[in-house]
């Protein structure tokens, strides 16, 4: 019987292996730089510790959902209005930021009386003003997003009609709605007079604002908007850290 020398079955064994193919590394899949610009009001903008009454608006708390391939400019305003922001040149510098989307919410001082400078009317020029944000984030190659203003916590809703004249212009244009405006009301609904309290700023504890909120409240403005966002902006989804649930 022929023996085959053992130096001759090592030689066998590593041409064997070597001829297997070595497993590669699952790399993690780069993430192409995101920019999410916000524009809108009071309830939205940044707020200082410094504020008496502490108040915080939801774009404050975004970023914290996304990874950092993803950064968040909050360009909210407080008092500002779809008109106001134009003309004073804050939308002009919002563009130049080249936002890859945008997020648009307005009405709260839309709404306000007729007299008012930045006041506008939610079937005429607000419309326009709206057309006009989405016509300009797509000439630079973003994606507009509109948000309908959260209810404010009153018995009289005059929010309503913008928020349907958000949707009218959303379904016109083709463009991704976030209703933040049915979100709040069905939160508000749920929790209760005395619960919704705890969300509103107040500079005493005791006297609360029905349409600004402290921390935890625009924490939960934040959650209704990223509920929806990854639906709107599919896009997105990547960059998420965790999704928010209802």
């Amino acid at each position: 019987m022929k023996v085959t020398p053992i130096f001759c079955l090592l030689a066998l064994g590593l041409a064997s292996c070597a001829s297997e193919p070595t497993p590669m590394a699952t790399q993690p899949a780069t993430l192409k730089p995101l920019r999410l610009v916000i524009i809108g009001d009071s309830t939205v903008c940044n707020y200082t510790d410094a504020d008496p009454a502490h108040r915080h608006g939801w774009g404050m708390h975004i970023q914290q959902y996304f990874k950092s391939d993803l950064t968040v400019s909050n360009l909210a305003a407080s008092g500002r209005s779809t008109k106001t922001f134009i003309s004073e040149g804050r939308w002009d510098k919002a563009l130049a930021e080249k936002p890859d989307i945008v997020l648009i919410q307005f009405g709260h001082n839309d709404s306000h009386a007729s007299t008012q400078p930045e006041a506008t009317n939610a079937e005429t020029d607000f419309r326009d003003y709206l057309r006009k944000y989405i016509d300009d984030t797509r000439a630079i190659g973003g994606v507009p997003i509109l948000v309908t203003p959260m209810c404010r916590r009153t018995t009289t809703d005059n929010l309503a009609p913008y928020a349907d004249a958000m949707k009218v212009v959303a379904a016109e244009k083709k463009v991704a709605l976030i209703d933040l405006h049915a979100s709040s009301a069905k939160l508000y609904a749920q929790l209760g007079p005395d619960a919704v309290k705890e969300l509103e700023a107040s500079s005493d504890g005791a006297t609360f604002d029905t349409t600004h909120f402290n921390a935890k409240g625009a924490e939960a403005m934040a959650k209704l908007v990223m509920v929806e966002f990854p639906i709107a902006a599919p896009q997105v989804k990547a960059y998420l850290i965790q999704p928010a649930t209802p």
